[in-house]
Order: C-alpha cells, then sequence, then structure tokens
C-alpha cells in the first residue's frame, strides 16, 4: 500500500536525513499550475541543506512516498484533499489523493520519517464549537514522533484555543528565534510558545530529548523573512464569504487562500510561496542535524 522511493528509502536505513512534504498545498494552495513550482522549490530548499525531501501523495492505489515530477504534476484542483482519515479509500479507489499535514504525518509514522515541513498547520476553526471543526492534524501530532516545521497556525484558525489543545495533547509549540507562535503571514501576535530555540542544532537536541522521553510529535513555529502584518481584515472578510457561500469543511481552506490571494492583490500569494520554502530549507537543516548528534 505505501511505496517509498529507492532513495528516500536508502537514506532512511543508513539513518541520513530524510524531510516529508505534503501535497495539499500543491494541489490546494495555489492557482492552478503554480502550485508544482513550489512544490519543486520546496524539495529543492531541503537538499540545499543537505537532507531528502519526501513528498507524500495518493497515485495509481498506492501511497507514495517520493514523486517524481511528472507525478507531482498530477496533483492539480482536481486531485482529492487526502487527510488521514482518507488514505485508505484514497488508494483502493484509484483517486489522486493531495495529503494534508496529517495524513502526511500519518504516513511518516509508518515509514520511520521524523521531520515534516509545510507552510501552516491545521488546528481549531474559529467559532468552535458551532462548528465542531478540528483539523485532524492535531491528532496525528500528538501520535507521530516527527517534527513539523510551519509558520505557525493558520491564520484563518483560532490560534489561542489551537495551542491550547496542543499543550493538552503534550505536543511541545516551540518558536524559532521567537517568543511567540507566528500567525502564518505574521511573524508576532500569537500565544506564547512552550520554548525559544536558537538554531536548527538546539531544534533536533530539543526534538531527540522529547521522543526519549517517551513524547510524540513537535510543532516549530517559524516566522516569515518578510511578514504581512496587515491581513487578517482580509482573512474576516474571506470567512464571511466562505460562511455566506455555504463553504464549510475541507473546502475552507482553499476558499479562504484564493481569497487572500485575490483581494491582496497576490501579496499573500507570494508570502505563501515564500514562507513554505523557507520552512523546507529549516527542517532539511535540522533533520541534517538530527543525524550528527
Amino acid at each position: 500500500m505505501i511505496r517509498v522511493g529507492d532513495e528516500i528509502r536508502e537514506t532512511l536505513a543508513s539513518g541520513g536525513a530524510v524531510v516529508a512534504l505534503e501535497t495539499t498545498l500543491v494541489a490546494h494552495g495555489f492557482p492552478p499550475g503554480e502550485g508544482v513550482a513550489v512544490g519543486l522549490a520546496s524539495e529543492l530548499q531541503v537538499r540545499a541543506a543537505g537532507a531528502v525531501p519526501a513528498t507524500v501523495g495518493v497515485l495509481d492505489g498506492e501511497v507514495r512516498v517520493g514523486l517524481t515530477e511528472a507525478e507531482l504534476a498530477r496533483f492539480d484542483v482536481s486531485a482529492r484533499k487526502a487527510g488521514p482519515r482518507d488514505l485508505a479509500a484514497a488508494a483502493v479507489q484509484g483517486a489522486v489523493g493531495a495529503t494534508t499535514v496529517g495524513a502526511t504525518l500519518a504516513v511518516a509514522r509508518a515509514t520511520g520519517i521524523r521531520f515534516m515541513a509545510t507552510g501552516g498547520s491545521g488546528g481549531v476553526h474559529r467559532g468552535f464549537p458551532h462548528p465542531p471543526d478540528v483539523s485532524a492534524d492535531l491528532g496525528e501530532l500528538a501520535r507521530t514522533p516527527a517534527l513539523v516545521v510551519s509558520a505557525g497556525v493558520k491564520s484563518l484558525l483560532d490560534v489561542p484555543a489551537t495551542a491550547e489543545l496542543l499543550e493538552t495533547l503534550g505536543v511541545p509549540v516551540l518558536g524559532f528565534r521567537v517568543d511567540t507562535l507566528p500567525l502564518f503571514y505574521g511573524a508576532a501576535g500569537g500565544p506564547p510558545v512552550s520554548a525559544r530555540v536558537e538554531s536548527a542544532e538546539e531544534a533536533a537536541r530539543v526534538a531527540a530529548a522529547h521522543w526519549e522521553l517517551g513524547g510524540a510529535g513537535l510543532l516549530l513555529g517559524r516566522p516569515p523573512d518578510e511578514p504581512l502584518e496587515d491581513v487578517e481584515p482580509l482573512i474576516e472578510a474571506a470567512l464571511r464569504a466562505a460562511e455566506a457561500e455555504g463553504v464549510s469543511g475541507q473546502a475552507v481552506t482553499p476558499f479562504v487562500l484564493s481569497y487572500l490571494h485575490r483581494e491582496s492583490g497576490g501579496r499573500t500569494q507570494e508570502a505563501n510561496r515564500a514562507l513554505i520554502a523557507q520552512n523546507a530549507r529549516l527542517a532539511g537543516e535540522i533533520a541534517v542535524a538530527s543525524t550528527l548528534l
């Protein structure tokens, strides 16, 4: 059911550095035709750090760990958004399944990958418990021994509530050279992190100690190099538009991202593209540092 690419399998077997990457952002995070370039750029950043990228997706009845450029191009807007619950059905039904953070973590747990990069992680949706919407990403973080590098929690979510739930689940929320959790596009304004780390090597040591103590996932928030601090009004407007149009569940995030990209004149799209690459580079550096401990 899971096919691991030769390079990834050999690197894992030798104790080398591997970083998992999702495919939802390729299929649904950018306008048609642009997501593949973002996915390839993320892979290049992982390699530039000295690690091996492992992009995860469902294709041709299998969960693939490692995709060619031609295979990555099949993850377009028609791809099924695949969370952890959807992996088996997508594979059995022959669907193209674009994996979320949670689904990618589930595959990482099954294959022994300890590091992942993404744009922003999921969490508790605004207005909870109406609707009662909590991302499966959090449950996977609580059970998967992996460190996820992101630009914090997606700012369209209830970030303080997400941080509280992560604390309840025992998931450390670290800040990379910051004391508060980044808000995806913004560098500041989130809740305090549980610990601040100053380097990739320190993050690797914290992760290793956490796993030695029986812990599972960790979330490391890396602020974008060029943050956008004026996006919150647009997010509020996008969420109101989604509600007015009856958009709910897994469709909310791509709807909001599309709205933001359009209404910001492309500024959020460029910021999103940049922070994804930055996170991939840092995840690669941490993965490499972990092999030297």
